[in-house]
């Protein structure tokens, strides 16, 4: 049994690491947009989903989890594949066990996109991220940040590269 959470005070000053990790969050995914507008002429929630659909089996995944991956409304998610839909990286499938249900799969153009991007996107995480934190300190941020994500993901995320 899980135990019961504490509340904490305003005042408390371990609120401090969460007003960080928001703020630094939100500007390291500020930087990352930008740097993929600017350079590949795409957003960081496209980018996104052709790497989940790439780390997926099949390369494909459910619209819902697709949403539920991107922290985006059902619509939202599906205004997004759309885009994606119409410029050819992406194609919506029909799910065989559930009518209702839907598959985005990354087609090969997508594939070929998400490679072009890749080295915008992974030197901005290296500039904006990687290379601001000591080797010691991001090998404790991933073993707290995988205790977290364990108890909140009901499914898998995409595999460390390796």
């Amino acid at each position: 049994m899980k135990p019961k959470a504490t509340i904490p005070a305003p005042d408390d000053p371990r609120l401090d690491a969460w007003r960080a990790f928001l703020f630094a969050h939100a500007q390291v995914r500020r930087q990352l947009e930008r740097e993929l507008q600017a350079e590949q002429g795409m957003s960081l929630g496209e980018y996104e989903v052709l790497l989940f659909l790439a780390y997926a089996d099949e390369r494909r995944r459910r619209m819902s989890e697709l949403a539920d991956l991107m922290v985006l409304s059902r619509s939202g998610a599906t205004r997004l594949v759309d885009r994606l839909e119409a410029d050819g990286l992406v194609e919506r499938m029909s799910c065989d066990t559930d009518r209702r249900g839907q598959w985005a799969q990354l087609t090969r153009a997508g594939y070929e996109r998400l490679r072009r991007a890749s080295p915008t996107h992974l030197r901005g995480i290296g500039e904006h991220f990687l290379d601001r934190i000591p080797a010691p300190e991001l090998d404790t941020l991933h073993a707290t940040m995988d205790r977290i994500i364990t108890e909140q993901v009901p499914f898998r995320l995409p595999a460390r590269a390796g």
